[in-house]
């Protein structure tokens, strides 16, 4: 993912986190935020450490990262999200990863209708 891709300040964290929408299944919580001047959408990852120790919560974000970088097609652009990991995260593979998150941006209806 391009750098213009995350989000990493915390002010801008805070603005979705106020403005947003929040969708929640056992393993994540995803904050979204529209914007009409963006044309790609951006991502902020959130991996506590009662997740795990740093190489975990590292892996656990490299997950995240390739299920947005891979299902970047499906993803509505001029969002901004936020996916806030939760313990079970931990023990989970690539592809249960991949499954809850697809899970929760259904949920949130942020896939393109064709995806579905």
């Amino acid at each position: 993912m391009k750098s213009e891709q995350r989000i990493k300040k915390s002010q801008e964290f805070s603005i979705v986190f106020k403005r947003g929408q929040s969708v929640a299944n056992r393993q994540f919580v995803l904050y979204t935020l529209w914007k009409k001047e963006q044309s790609e959408f951006r991502l902020g990852l959130s991996v506590s450490k009662k997740v795990g120790n740093a190489v975990t919560r590292n892996r656990v974000k490299r997950y995240i990262r390739e299920c947005f970088r891979i299902k970047q097609d499906l993803i509505k652009n001029q969002y901004d999200y936020i996916v806030i990991a939760r313990n079970p995260t931990a023990k989970m593979s690539y592809h249960e990863v991949e499954k809850s998150l697809m899970h929760v941006l259904k949920k949130a209806k942020v896939l393109h209708m064709n995806s579905l």
